[in-house]
């Protein structure tokens, strides 16, 4: 007869012996008496009909893993799970780990079947007397058979069944364990079992139980140590010596226990068990890597996250996404840069302190990609108030852990020039901005639902610049707000909110935008990456590319799943090409002049929210794209960035060029050390040079100054709408 024929009859005539022993003790009359499923009572099954004795296929999903996140150079930086596990080979386990788990949980497991007859025929009689389930008697299969069971319940009904203190579970214990016995070697049921049980202390699995309870790996297990883990399966809740002296007593003494089995059993001299004894229970309590505080990047390990728990892309489902991530066991690339992120971090670190009450914090994004190269911020992730840590994504929108944001200020008026260039504007195409702007009438701007929203109540005054004739290149570069009012009123509010939301903008918060007369004046909350990004468009010439942050997953069995950029053309290259252009000279002519470029192409532009309550800088090169942002996570409105101090320097009032443009320009500095310098291209003189009817008016006669600024010296500002394109 072969091997399995003969083990499953061995399987079935055993049974027999135990329903024989059973009648013997008074629980058989005409049968064997069973308490009754779902029920208090006793019901009674025939023992050749209800009993079933035939193998039952155990369906077993691999146990939870824990999920590794390395960044773009392979280093890991973050680690996700439910259950803290790391599956290993047989042969990666201590010869007497095994030797010590067989000793106390089932002695005789390399010679019997599914199921130890001796043990179990006592463990059944002494069960009938009580009149339940009191004392167990489960082979180590049949352990593991509970544990796949477990694990493998998604309801709270299913998990009470697998733990259940009654016959119908324990004989569909034991149809499973038969059929396991047929399909597996014993060395490979004890392998799968070592790795699948639980041991305390947060530690799932042979592997993980011996770093968190003695720093090793389970091939490096000492005796006392393998005797430790083996005496705390039975009850690792009781014996968890994370819990306290309590519970590490007992741990103590159950492996005393453990020792002086396997003593009895021979497997171990009585020299060998009482040296061990006298050892202390050496539990070293080391702490389970993984989680965000623990992260190098905890921001950006919220990022990928929440990435992976709200995109499809990794399940169809919620449910389905959380089992992806915390029990897939997993390897996921990311494409963060530890070189980039070391630069902001440094940057912020010089110009932001961590006890500071506002927060900086930036992104950086690659043109071309939208890969995230890095997420910094001043405060560290956390929920210690005494600590100023924060508990949210600063760095990031709410759907990736992030909370309201803060107002970008005139770090929008990019989008108001991007919308005139496409109107057919050309760079020196201008009009004069006076010292206040209202609007010429509730008709003057309309919403993207159509709906007039102009308000000639309110003015708008300048916070930078003075008023007079400016272009699109001027009016940027000194950031004017009256310019930049006047101007969306001509270009249209709608289309601005429009080219806007085509790289990308959408208010951290997960709400609508805000479609307001003052835009382009940014009143919508944004966060870092949502603003890098967009500018990265810009520099990849008008190529939008979603944020990206893992570029490759690979699953528990080696199989890799590659993820690309989605891009799209968003922009007109050459309407790309020309705000480059202009925003340049933000560096040379504009707001940052004081601060100074990189030595190599770059464009950017500030942003200072009105009363200060927020400073905002974003810019890019060829190469990279980054935005950087500082406002009181208290409430920015609330609490000003007017008369602070910040880094151990005090500020009057902090602009776009106070501390993010610093930020930005040492950040680039840095990340950029070791990127051969790339040019933008250059600008289509023929479209967007010079002028078109929107030129500076000629001066009077009696003007000796024709290049001046001084709104005096100018004519009427051209008033009539720019023909649609």
């Amino acid at each position: 007869m072969p091997e399995q024929g003969r083990r499953r009859s061995g399987a079935a005539s055993k049974i027999a012996r135990l329903a024989a022993a059973s009648a013997l003790a008074g629980a058989l009359v005409a049968g064997i008496a069973l308490p009754a499923v779902g029920g208090a009572g006793f019901g009674f099954m025939s023992a050749t009909e209800e009993l079933n004795l035939k193998p039952a296929d155990l369906i077993a999903p691999p146990p939870a893993e824990v999920t590794i996140v390395r960044d773009a150079k392979g280093n890991e930086i973050a680690r996700f799970y439910e259950e803290y596990r790391e599956v290993v080979r047989f042969d990666q386990i201590a010869d007497i780990m095994k030797t010590a788990i067989v000793s106390i949980e089932d002695y005789r497991f390399y010679e019997h079947g599914p199921i130890d007859i001796e043990g179990t025929i006592r463990a059944f009689v002494r069960n009938m007397q009580a009149g339940g389930v009191s004392q167990g008697g489960s082979s180590i299969t049949q352990q593991y058979v509970k544990q796949v069971l477990l694990n493998a319940a998604d309801t709270d009904e299913e998990r009470n069944r697998a733990l259940g203190a009654t016959y119908a579970r324990k004989l569909n214990e034991l149809r499973h364990a038969m059929a396991v016995e047929e399909k597996y070697t014993k060395d490979q049921i004890l392998e799968k079992y070592l790795n699948i049980a639980y041991f305390g202390a947060g530690a799932y699995g042979v592997e993980a139980a011996a770093k968190r309870f003695f720093g090793v790996k389970a091939s490096a297990l000492s005796l006392p140590q393998a005797a430790t883990l083996a005496g705390a399966v039975q009850d690792p809740n009781a014996t968890d010596p994370n819990l306290g002296r309590k519970q590490r007593e007992r741990l103590k003494k159950r492996r005393d226990v453990v020792l002086n089995r396997m003593a009895e059993l021979g497997k171990i001299t009585a020299a060998e068990a009482a040296k061990a004894k006298a050892t202390k229970l050496g539990y070293k309590g080391t702490k389970l890597p993984g989680g965000c505080e623990a992260s190098t990047y905890p921001y950006f390990c919220l990022y990928v996250r929440h990435e992976i728990l709200s995109n499809p892309d990794f399940g169809k489902t919620a449910e389905d996404r959380l089992d992806f991530l915390n029990r897939g066991g997993l390897t996921i690339r990311t494409t963060i840069d530890p070189a980039m992120q070391a630069a902001a971090d440094k940057a912020i670190r010089r110009w932001v302190h961590a006890s500071d009450d506002p927060v900086a914090s930036e992104a950086l994004v690659q043109p071309g990609t939208g890969a995230i190269r890095a997420m910094a911020a001043s405060r560290p992730y956390g929920r210690s108030k005494a600590r100023k840590q924060i508990a949210y994504n600063v760095v990031a929108d709410a759907a990736h852990g992030g909370g309201v944001g803060f107002q970008p200020g005139s770090t929008f008026k990019t989008f108001a020039l991007l919308n005139a260039l496409k109107k057919g504007m050309k760079v020196d195409d201008g009009l004069t901005a006076g010292a206040g702007y209202r609007a010429s009438g509730y008709s003057a701007f309309k919403n993207c639902q159509g709906k007039s929203i102009g308000d000639p109540t309110h003015t708008v005054t300048n916070d930078e610049g003075s008023p007079g004739w400016k272009t699109l290149r001027t009016g940027t570069w000194s950031s004017v707000n009256t310019f930049f009012m006047e101007l969306e009123q001509r270009v249209g509010l709608c289309d601005t909110v429009k080219t806007a939301k085509s790289l990308g903008i959408h208010r951290s918060d997960g709400l609508a935008l805000q479609e307001f007369e003052t835009f382009a004046l940014g009143i919508n909350e944004m966060d870092p990456i949502t603003v890098a990004n967009a500018y990265a468009a810009i520099a990849a010439r008008g190529r939008y590319c979603a944020p990206m942050a893992i570029t490759h997953i690979t699953d528990r069995n080696g199989r890799t799943t590659r993820y690309q950029p989605k891009c799209r053309q968003a922009l007109d290259p050459g309407i790309a090409d020309a705000a480059a252009d202009v925003l340049s000279g933000v560096f040379t002519h504009g707001t940052m002049r004081g601060v100074g470029g990189i030595g190599r192409d770059a464009a950017g532009k500030t942003g200072t929210t009105d009363g200060y309550a927020a400073a905002w800088f974003a810019g890019f090169t060829p190469d990279l794209a980054g935005a950087v942002s500082i406002g009181d996570p208290r409430g920015s409105t609330d609490h000003k960035l007017i008369g602070v101090t910040i880094g151990g320097q005090y500020y009057g009032s902090v602009q776009g060029a106070s501390i993010p443009g610093p930020i930005w320009k040492d950040t680039m500095l840095a990340a950029l050390r070791n990127v051969e310098p790339a040019s933008f291209t250059p600008i289509n003189t023929s479209r967007f040079g010079g002028c078109s009817r929107h030129c500076r008016p000629a001066p009077r006669p009696s003007d000796d100054d024709a290049a001046t600024d001084d709104p005096d010296t100018l004519d009427a500002d051209i008033t009539e709408p720019l023909p649609a394109r």
